[in-house]
This record gives structure tokens, C-alpha cells and sequence, in this order.
């Protein structure tokens, strides 16, 4: 772990999918965060947290070819991020879903494979049958012929996964997935996402306010906080002596018998960080 890590070898380069180097993200003349190096192989599961404002979201926006480093490279597949690259799955932070939104789940789920196609076609059967797949692997499949408009927060956050699953890709991006569920359907999706990262070898980043869900799922983390980037395994990150060099202030990090993070001496102090 580091927070400007070190050079990686031509060799582990080749079995990236995800590396940047002196990596340096913002907006006009504002630097957000700068110097990041890290580097994702194929089926890591890597959590993205730090306070509200830190970057989180600005690291997906570069990844998915919508905003470019201000200076340091990012390369995705050995190449510059593009825009719509059908390699990269998407699960953005909000859908505005409401009670008269009556496209059917698996509709809905299809158009993962194309947005373009809207209203069911019959000679597209291999399409819905993807789609049905989809919906199947994430424990939604009796959800297919209900409306979006009917279902509550964890039965939507499985549509959207199985949207953002379903054209197989090799990167998948969720932007705060558990926000607003309860501890039962939060638990519920990321085994759901686990099991995903796992058997499909999907590189997974996942925005979270809360690491300590997350912890047993997990390869890497991703913190970002004050202009700065650190990135490794949970157990080098999550460390008073790394947030210390990253805050700049000192910070103490605490374990209770479980394994759950407290983070104490910034102004979100707890394992729940935004």
C-alpha cells in the first residue's frame, strides 16, 4: 500500500485491467485529488470510500471516459478510457424511479444489452432470454414482469445490477448500491455482488459509506481524502499510520472483536464513512 505507490512491473501491468499512474483528477482549475497509483486485476473486489466531496464519484466519472486526468495516465484494457466502452458495466448512485414508472423489470433489464431497443420485439428472443439470465443470477426472476414503479429500494438496486450484469462485463462500477437499505437487503446484495466478482471474475469497484459490511468481501480499498489517494489491502489501509499520512492530522483506527472499523480523529470518525 501507498499513497503514491510505486511503478508496476511490465509483467503485472499486462495482468491489469485497471492502472493509473501519477493520476491526477479535477474540474476547471480545482485539483480534487492528485498522484494516485494503483493498479486492479481481473475479479478484485476493491471498496471506494472517503468523506463526502473527496472524489469518489470523479474517479468513476474518469474511468467511464466522461472527464480526463488532469495530468498522470489512466489506462483501462492497456487503453485510455472511452465513453459507452461495453466492457464496463454501470450502476449510477440514483434512478429516478417513481410509482408511475411502468416499464416491466425485464424490459428494463435488456436494455443492458442495448439501449436503443425500447418495447419487446419477438424475434429478439436471445435478448430476453439474456436478460431473464441476468435477472435469474441475481435472485430477481420472479421480479421480471413487475413494474419498476412497484418495488421497493433492495428489489430495484437487483434490477440495476442485473441491468449492469447482463451484457457480461469485465468491469463493474457501483456508485453507492447501499445507500437507504436496511442491514438485511444490504447484506443480501453484496453477496449478491460477491458472488458476481467470484464466479464471473468481474473487476468490481463499489462507491460505500460503510466499510465494515464490506470487509469480508474484500481484495482491496481504495481511500480518498484530502487531495490524496491511498489504495492496498484493507489491512494496510485501514491503519492509524496510513489515514494518519493521508488526513495529515493524526488519526486513530480502532477494531472491535469482529473485525469492525472505527476511524477516530477526523471530523467522520466512525466505520461508516462517506
Amino acid at each position: 500500500m501507498s499513497i503514491i505507490g510505486a511503478k508496476t512491473s511490465s509483467i503485472a501491468v499486462q495482468s491489469n485491467l485497471i492502472t493509473a499512474e501519477n493520476l491526477a483528477a479535477g474540474y476547471r482549475e480545482m485539483t480534487v485529488w492528485r498522484d494516485a497509483n494503483f493498479a486492479f486485476g481481473r475479479g478484485e473486489f476493491v471498496a471506494i470510500i472517503g468523506p463526502n466531496g473527496a472524489g469518489k464519484t470523479t474517479l468513476f466519472r474518469l474511468l467511464l471516459g466522461l472527464q480526463h486526468p488532469t495530468s498522470g495516465s489512466l489506462r483501462i484494457f492497456g487503453a485510455p478510457p472511452s465513453r459507452g466502452n461495453p466492457q464496463i458495466g454501470y450502476v449510477p448512485q440514483r434512478h429516478i424511479i417513481d410509482s408511475e414508472t411502468n416499464i416491466e423489470c425485464l424490459e428494463m433489464v435488456r436494455l443492458g444489452l442495448s439501449g436503443k431497443k425500447w418495447g419487446f420485439n419477438p424475434f429478439e428472443h436471445n435478448d430476453r432470454d439474456a436478460a431473464y439470465a441476468s435477472l435469474k443470477a441475481v435472485g430477481a426472476a420472479e421480479l421480471a414482469h413487475r413494474p419498476l414503479g412497484a418495488l421497493s429500494g433492495g428489489e430495484l438496486q437487483r434490477i440495476f445490477l442485473a441491468e449492469a450484469l447482463v451484457s457480461k462485463p469485465d468491469i463493474l462500477l457501483l456508485d453507492e448500491p447501499l445507500s437507504n437499505l436496511d442491514l438485511r437487503r444490504e447484506t443480501e446484495l453484496l453477496h449478491l455482488v460477491n458472488e458476481a466478482v467470484r464466479s464471473r471474475g468481474v473487476t468490481t469497484l463499489l462507491i460505500a459509506h460503510n466499510i465494515n459490511p464490506l470487509l469480508p468481501h474484500l481484495d482491496k480499498v481504495m481511500y480518498i481524502a484530502n487531495g490524496k489517494v491511498a489504495t492496498g489491502r484493507p489491512m494496510e489501509v485501514l491503519t492509524s499510520e496510513s489515514l494518519t499520512a493521508l488526513y495529515g492530522v493524526e488519526v486513530e483506527v480502532l477494531r472491535d472483536p469482529h473485525g469492525n472499523v472505527a476511524i477516530i480523529g477526523v471530523e467522520e470518525h466512525h466505520g461508516d464513512v462517506r
